[in-house]
């Protein structure tokens, strides 16, 4: 089994093609090419004018450490509204939501079921997919870092005519530390990460474009957004602009990967575990535990700054300078 390609690790290692997974791979091949016509000559109209360029939509519990600087770094990269979803949270996340709940940057939504993420974020589209022209559905240990564009926004640009673009994750390690201090910010604290990176990420999808709601493709659709036009569904691009899916995810024809999600998967130890009691928002069976620590921690073998040229001002929104 392969567990990685020239530019990606893999999320699930490569089992060598059969016959019939070759003819499978021709024919979405050819889907594709139907999808790449069609859509260069659909143009959507939307109902009304949107609220927003950009926003982002994500479930939450007790992540009260980590919301601000969350939140004021996806500010700083053009994320202009946050639909914020609480899953039975008792820290102090009213608290520091409370200022831009009142500034009118944050919809925080109470959604206190079980392992129901996939149910809150289609509660988002259906609420809230016409107040902006694009939406992203990541968590908050999730940064997405532009790294020739300055802004998410002026990157999406790119993809003005596509309904849904994924993002590629680059995945971080502990860097080393067993515990540390959780004032500090986590875009510092954690430079050490795979080399490569992962053949899945996160998407943003283009609220012009229709949603596939009854799609059973879309189970989950942060990773794999797919539309309709017509009775046609339509997977997602990724940042190159190649259609996106579970078993045609390594076309890629650059190097320069133009931007990235930061996923800090790990953080450190004791985070880690603090992590694990929470559970999971997905999953019933908690997917966390030692051995998963470890598999993404012995994989970290290069560092990343990308995010660091915003840092600074990061760092003054967060009152994070020293004296």
């Amino acid at each position: 089994m392969k567990k990685e390609g020239k530019y990606l690790i893999y999320n699930t290692p490569r089992q060598r093609k059969t016959i019939k997974q070759a003819i499978k791979y021709m024919l979405y091949v050819a889907y594709f090419a139907l999808c790449k016509v069609i859509l260069m000559f659909y143009r959507p109209r939307r109902k009304q004018a949107v609220k927003y360029n950009t926003t982002i939509c994500a479930i939450f519990k007790n992540e009260g450490p980590y919301l601000k600087e969350w939140i004021e770094y996806h500010k700083l990269v053009g994320v202009e509204h946050f639909y914020l979803y609480n899953n039975n949270s008792d820290d102090n996340y009213l608290e520091i939501l409370k200022p831009y709940i009142e500034e009118g940057s944050v919809d925080l939504i109470d959604w206190p079921e079980a392992h129901a993420q996939m149910a809150a974020y289609r509660n988002c589209i259906e609420r809230f997919a016409s107040d902006s022209e694009w939406i992203g559905f990541i968590d908050l240990d999730e940064f997405v870092v532009p790294k020739e564009e300055e802004s998410i926004p002026a990157f999406l640009k790119r993809f003005a005519h596509r309904p849904a673009v994924m993002i590629y994750w680059k995945m971080y390690g502990s860097s080393g530390r067993v515990d540390r201090d959780l004032k500090g910010l986590v875009t510092e604290d954690f430079t050490v990460c795979w080399g490569k990176h992962t053949d899945t990420g996160k998407c943003f999808y283009n609220t012009a474009y229709r949603f596939a709601a009854e799609s059973k493709r879309n189970d989950v659709f942060m990773h794999i957004f797919w539309t309709k036009i017509g009775a046609l569904t339509i997977p997602p691009v990724n940042i190159f602009d190649h259609f996106y899916m579970i078993h045609i995810r390594d076309i890629i024809d650059s190097k320069q990967f133009p931007i990235q999600i930061n996923h800090y998967v790990i953080k450190s130890y004791r985070e880690y575990i603090e992590r694990m009691k929470r559970g999971d928002a997905l999953e019933k069976i908690n997917p966390r535990n030692k051995k998963e620590f470890c598999y993404h921690d012995m994989l970290c073998n290069s560092t990343d700054y990308s995010i660091y040229r915003y840092l600074l001002q990061l760092k003054l929104l967060c009152d994070h300078m020293k004296e």
